[in-house]
């Protein structure tokens, strides 16, 4: 641990960061992560405490943006993301209120965290029977980085079909839209396995799922006649 990273002053870097971020011109994703990876190299040898007191900070601004950017840091700082925890991550995720703030936690940090054994089932389960629709689809969209290969997932097809059948009823749109996900990237592992559960579920899954997933199945694509996939 060097002394500059244990010296680091959270609201300078957090003032030259919103700089660096309103300095960017025509702002899109590449750019602004570029911008999150050059603080990030700072942050190299920090704590994980600090990392996470800095994701905490950002989240506390109420901006769409700074969510994402925060989760952004954790996943970056292998310690902080290895330090994560049912309490830690509860922590994060509160507010969400968006598919793509979902989007953003689940695979990168409650999914890395589950895959490695930092929470158990009965956490993602706990998720899944939330009131709140967007810790349903937390649920849902952890289990990609069970599967996926550029999340890191080797595939564990038994974990995902167990949080998928707490889900088979959800009719919310966007819980909907994250078991045709789950189950499409598990089919990559074990399509016999996820086609059994179509048909074990037929008269009870949402249309969407039953088609994008079968679709997936039988051509490689989602939706063949657009040609595009997961």
């Amino acid at each position: 641990m060097t002394d500059a990273a244990e010296t680091i002053d959270l609201d300078v870097l957090l003032a030259e960061f919103a700089q660096a971020v309103a300095a960017v011109e025509k702002p899109n994703t590449p750019r602004l992560r570029a911008v999150r990876r050059r603080f990030s190299r700072r942050l190299r040898e920090a704590k994980p405490e600090k990392v996470l007191a800095l994701a905490f900070r950002l989240l506390e601004s109420g901006k769409p943006r700074d969510r994402w950017f925060a989760y952004e840091f954790v996943h970056d700082h292998k310690p902080a993301l290895h330090s994560l925890d049912a309490l830690l991550l509860e922590r994060l995720g509160t507010g969400m209120a968006s598919w793509d703030q979902v989007d953003s936690f689940a695979p990168y940090l409650s999914g890395v965290a589950w895959r490695r054994g930092q929470i158990g089932d009965e956490v993602i389960h706990r998720w899944a029977a939330s009131p709140d629709r967007w810790w349903r689809r937390a649920a849902l969209v952890s289990t990609v980085a069970l599967n996926v290969k550029a999340r890191g997932g080797t595939g564990d097809v038994p974990r995902t079909l167990a949080v998928c059948e707490l889900l088979v009823d959800d009719r919310d749109d966007m819980v909907v839209k994250a078991m045709s996900w789950a189950l499409r990237a598990a089919g990559v592992h074990d399509p016999d396995a996820v086609s059994g559960f179509l048909e074990r579920h037929e008269g009870r899954l949402a249309a969407r799922v039953k088609r994008e997933v079968r679709n997936k199945l039988e051509t490689g694509l989602k939706n063949p006649g657009r040609g595009r996939r997961l």
